[in-house]
């Protein structure tokens, strides 16, 4: 039996759902929140529910875009070049990249990597999008920016597999960035420095 209101339970629950909450976080938050001023956890609540519904996803990239738009910003851009496409995992991997001021082509977001264990396969992924992009003639390099995991190592091979038979160039970052990190933790000049060392996938 615990100690504490339903209320409350089901919120430090809620939050122990979140990546990288545990119960001592959760809890923490839980408390902060029923202290805090009626207007923040109303605006807290309020940009929750106005996450789901007022984005979407690009038809092109597959990043996120707002609800009703059918391209992000990224790919809205006509300075952007489009002869290079960089493929990451995540949405977030975009905004990493981009904070670094270094890339000015496309990006195609794979919304995760292979993983045989957990049942994801390519079908589970943007696998195919990127696949007519790249037919549709429309980028003659391929940067892969998988995480340097073993399931973004895994992913980076299979593309490769796909899109050499397509006549692209495909590259991989060069491995400036930790074997098992992500990109969303890596420093500006660690992502700039892999971007300019990109090497040939043979």
């Amino acid at each position: 039996m615990s100690i504490l209101p339903a209320p409350i339970q089901d919120l430090i629950g809620a939050l122990e759902r979140l990546p990288g909450v545990g119960p001592k976080t959760a809890s923490r938050l839980a408390f902060f929140l029923l202290k805090a001023p009626q207007d923040l956890v109303e605006q807290l609540s309020g940009a929750l529910i106005n996450l789901k519904s007022a984005t979407g996803s690009c038809k092109l990239c597959s990043s996120i875009t707002l609800a009703g738009q059918e391209h992000c910003e990224i790919c809205s851009d006509p300075t952007r070049k489009d002869g290079t496409i960089c493929v990451v995992e995540e949405p977030l991997d975009v905004l990493a990249l981009e904070r670094t001021g270094g890339f000015h082509g496309r990006y195609h977001v794979l919304q995760g990597v292979l993983s045989p264990i957990e049942g994801i396969g390519p079908d589970d992924l943007t696998v195919r999008d990127l696949i007519e992009r790249v037919k549709a003639g429309e980028a003659t390099e391929i940067i892969l920016a998988t995480n340097p995991s073993m399931e973004g190592d895994a992913t980076a091979l299979y593309l490769r597999q796909q899109l050499i038979p397509l006549g692209v160039r495909v590259t991989r970052l060069a491995r400036g960035l930790p074997v098992g990190g992500d990109l969303e933790y890596a420093d500006q000049n660690t992502l700039l420095r892999a971007l300019a060392g990109r090497q040939e996938m043979t």
